[in-house]
């Protein structure tokens, strides 16, 4: 008897129509998903459409005298973000809230400009709808315009300008101007414009009480400030403002910077609880009240980390009775720029009772000199100490040799250049070629690798001279560091290759150190074929262990003795220092001539 034949599914074709199927249920699922989350977004924006034509309309339905916010400029009975009010719409929770001011508009003149001294001509409204859940804000302007030609024909203006270190606008920055001596408060937050500045028109008459906060992320804050009893006489206080007059007023705020100091002995260890005060030089009260003036306990690993302060320039002072300073890096004064990250060493020992640190630079450039020898002298009876400045500095103030020199042998002579600049000029210096009557618009040149002799070594300021260019000019520096001297990163002070040295004594980045070879390159332009930058001396300085650059430090002497300090160098005049009378911790700044 024939058996019959059983069709059916062999296992190898169940796995792949299991698997198909998935495929195909997870692509259903996920256009589902995609569906649903569209048909949720839009109906959200329906639901934002419908409150802000509702409480928009509620605005337009005001007299134009109440068109406004709670505590803004102008007042009104509109709320805004501190007084913000939740709505529940669709079983999600909103909050809303008016931004509303006045607009001085030019078409009939600006009291700016001085010819319009009723510069209220009309009112602009945002709402604002946020979603408290997600947190996502939207938005909605009009403008709502008097009867009459004008709003009010009253009050005064502020003019904010916001601006960095170096002068340049800074737009988007936050503006927060506060008067509780009104009543109402007003409260607004505004923004400054591209070109850093912004214009309150229509506030009140009111003196001395307008408070106002410039910040923005990531940078340093600056404002007014109200007398009190630590600050009596504040150099920027809160300002005035007059009817019919405008009161300018200038914020300087950039990018917040990091500081490590390290409190180290003299062999280089970590010291451990060091009680440290550091100050700042920016006033904000005369005579003498700081902006920064803070004090520190080093950690266990002897460093005090101070993370987003802003550019000035620092002073530390210790609290200790055991320790002094017996030197540091960079010397003595911690020069911060913004968007920058630094570290300072401060080389403590223990404490006598009379001491002298002599630190010795260079009188053309203010580079500290490594390898001078310091005699300090004792008159009676006679007596003499020898030491060596520590610290290093690698300088370069001779091009004439030219091109070709792959390590600094030659101190005449560097690596390359593009052709557009010319080393072999009298006086010496750099500066750009002369193609045919006319200076090159631009020119590149690198230099001679500096070896350096150890990779523990910490690249502290970058200088040259002079300090000032022409103003058609311009003069800018990358530097590159490794340990293999082959590759080379050239970068800035905020360590990219899109940033540059602008600034004589600017810090170098932290990510170049501890590498042992260091090579710089310079960048010269003009926009004017007339005129061209001149560079006389280039200085690197840096610090191999802990040594203190261009620094001698002599504890134990004498009070009320004369002592004469001689400073020498090969190459540089001798310099004596007579009839120094010795009291306490002393300090001595010693220029050598070349």
């Amino acid at each position: 008897m024939r058996a019959k034949r059983q069709s059916g599914f062999s296992l190898v074709e169940m796995v792949v129509s299991v698997a198909i199927f998935v495929l195909l249920s997870a692509s259903i699922y996920g256009i589902i998903v995609s569906i649903l989350k569209g048909i949720t977004a839009l109906r959200e924006k329906v639901a934002i459409s419908v409150l802000a034509n509702e409480y928009i309309e509620i605005a337009r339905n005001l007299p134009y005298s109440k068109v406004g916010t709670l505590s803004g400029n102008p007042h009104g009975n509109l709320p805004d973000l501190p007084n913000a009010v939740s709505v529940n719409l669709n079983g999600k929770d909103y909050n809303v809230y008016y931004v509303v001011n006045f607009v001085d508009d030019p078409a009939d003149g600006t009291i700016i400009g001085g010819n319009d001294l009723s510069p209220n001509d009309y009112k602009q409204i945002k709402f604002y709808v946020k979603n408290i859940l997600t947190g996502i804000t939207s938005h909605f302007l009009t403008t709502i315009a008097p009867n009459g030609l004008e709003g009010l024909g009253s009050g005064g203006a502020l003019f904010v300008k916001v601006f960095d270190a170096v002068g340049q606008p800074v737009s988007n920055a936050t503006i927060h101007i506060v008067n509780t001596n009104l009543v109402p408060d007003i409260d607004l937050t505004r923004m400054s414009g591209i070109d850093g500045n912004w214009v309150e028109v229509g506030l009140p008459e009111d003196a001395n009480n307008y408070h106002i906060v410039v910040s923005k992320s990531g940078y340093s804050s600056d404002q007014t400030y109200q007398p009190t009893a630590q600050n009596p006489n504040p150099i920027k206080p809160d300002s005035t403002v007059l009817n019919g007059q405008i009161t300018q007023i200038s914020f300087a705020i950039d990018f917040l910077s990091d500081l490590v100091i390290r409190t180290l002995d003299g062999s280089c260890g970590p010291i451990p609880g060091i009680n440290l005060a550091l100050r700042g030089s920016n006033l904000i009260g005369i005579p003498d009240v700081l902006k920064f003036d803070n004090n520190y306990i080093s950690t266990d690993e002897g460093e005090i980390i101070l993370n987003n302060i802003e550019w000035d320039n620092y002073i530390p002072m210790l609290n200790e009775p055991d320790y002094m300073i017996y030197g540091s890096s960079p010397v003595q004064q911690i020069s911060i720029l913004p968007n920058t990250n630094q570290i300072f060493t401060l080389t403590l020992g223990p404490k006598t009772a009379n001491s002298l640190l002599v630190i010795v630079k260079d009188a053309a450039n203010g580079n500290s000199i490594e390898g001078a020898s310091v005699e300090l002298q004792k008159i009676s009876p006679p007596e003499s100490t020898f030491k060596i400045t520590g610290g290093s500095v690698l300088s370069q103030d001779d091009w004439t040799g030219g091109a070709g020199q792959a390590i600094f042998v030659d101190s005449t002579k560097y690596f390359d250049d593009d052709g557009h600049i010319d080393g072999d000029v009298i006086p010496s210096g750099l500066r750009l070629s002369d193609s045919g009557g006319n200076y090159y618009s631009d020119g590149v040149l690198t230099s001679s690798t500096f070896d350096t002799g150890t990779d523990q070594t910490v690249y502290t300021t970058l200088s040259w001279q002079p300090t000032s260019q022409d103003p058609e000019t311009n003069v800018k520096f990358q530097v590159a560091t490794n340990n293999d001297n082959e590759n080379w990163n050239y970068i800035g002070p905020d360590g990219t290759g899109g940033s540059y040295f602008t600034t004589p004594g600017a810090t170098i980045y932290s990510g170049n150190n501890n590498n042992r070879y260091v090579r710089y390159k310079i960048f010269l332009s003009t926009a004017n074929p007339a005129t061209t930058p001149v560079i006389t001396s280039v200085g690197i300085n840096y610090v191999s262990g802990c040594f203190s650059p261009g620094q001698a430090f002599f504890p134990g002497l004498t009070a009320g003795e004369d002592y004469n300090v001689v400073v020498s160098l090969d190459g540089y005049q001798t310099e004596t220092v007579s009839g120094i009378v010795i009291g306490g911790y002393n300090l001595l700044n010693v220029s050598l001539a070349k």
